[in-house]
C-alpha cells in the first residue's frame, strides 16, 4: 500500500493538554472536598456543641459516642480516597497521551471500511469464518456508489482487497477517502459475517478529547481501536 504523505499533526501539546487535564481533575476534586469539608465541619461542630451541652446526669451513651466517633473516621477517610483517586485519574490521563503521542507516523491497522486511494490505489484487509461470495460495493464521500463486484472468499483472516481506483465503466476516481461495504453470503445462502479492516499512517493526534483520537485516513480512532502497528 502507498505510503500516506501527510505530516504528522498533533493537535496542541503533551504539555498544555496534561496540564488542562490534571487542572480538570484537580477541580473536580477540590470541589469534592469543599462540599465533604463542609459536612466534615459541621459534623465537628455538632459533636462538639453535644459534648459540652450534655446533661451531667445523663451523659451521652457510649454506644453513641462510639458510632460517631467511626462516623467522623469516616468522613476522613472518604476525603483521603477522593485525593487519590483525583491523582490516578490524572495519572491515567496522562499515560493515554503519552502513548498516543507514540502512534504519530507509524502505519497502523485498524476495525474499519473507509480507505484512502492514493496514486490510485486502495486497500482493505477483509475476514470471513467460512466461504464465502461477497458482494462488495465503494463509495465515495457524498455516499455515491464508484464501484461494485462480487468475489469469492476463503474462510480466513487479513485477506487482501486492492481497489485501483477505477469504477465498473472505466472512469478513474481522484484520490480521497473511499468506503467499502461487503454482505457474503455460503454455499447454502446464509448470511456470513464480513469484518473490515484498513491499514493507514496515523497523521495526527487530538490530545484534547479523553481518550485521544488518532487520526487515519481521515477519520479518527481511539487507541483501544488499533489492531496492530506495521513496520
Amino acid at each position: 500500500m502507498a505510503a500516506t504523505t501527510a505530516s504528522p499533526v498533533v493537535s496542541g501539546t503533551t504539555t498544555s493538554s496534561t496540564s488542562s487535564t490534571t487542572s480538570s481533575a484537580a477541580a473536580t476534586a477540590s470541589l469534592a472536598n469543599q462540599q465533604i469539608a463542609g459536612n466534615f465541619q459541621s459534623f465537628l461542630t455538632l459533636l462538639t456543641t453535644q459534648l459540652q451541652n450534655q446533661n451531667p446526669l445523663d451523659p451521652l451513651d457510649t454506644n453513641q459516642f462510639t458510632q460517631q466517633l467511626v462516623e467522623f473516621a469516616g468522613v476522613q477517610q472518604q476525603l483521603n480516597t477522593n485525593d487519590s483517586l483525583a491523582t490516578l485519574v490524572s495519572l491515567q490521563q496522562t499515560a493515554q497521551s503519552t502513548q498516543a503521542l507514540g502512534f504519530v507516523g507509524k502505519t497502523a491497522i485498524v476495525n474499519g471500511s473507509t480507505a484512502a486511494l492514493s496514486d490510485s490505489q486502495a486497500a482493505w484487509e477483509l475476514s470471513v469464518p467460512n466461504n464465502a461470495t461477497a458482494d462488495i460495493t465503494i463509495t465515495n464521500s457524498t455516499g455515491q456508489t464508484v464501484y461494485s463486484g462480487s468475489y469469492a472468499m476463503t474462510a480466513g483472516n487479513g485477506q487482501a482487497f486492492v481497489w485501483n481506483g477505477k469504477g465498473n465503466n472505466g472512469t478513474q476516481y481522484p484520490d480521497g477517502s473511499y468506503t467499502l461495504t461487503a454482505v457474503a453470503k455460503d454455499a447454502s445462502n446464509n448470511p456470513v459475517a464480513v469484518t473490515t479492516q484498513i491499514e493507514g499512517e496515523v497523521t495526527s493526534i487530538d490530545l484534547t478529547k479523553s481518550p485521544p483520537l488518532l487520526t487515519i485516513n481521515g477519520q479518527t480512532y481511539t487507541v483501544s481501536q488499533i489492531q496492530s502497528i506495521v513496520n
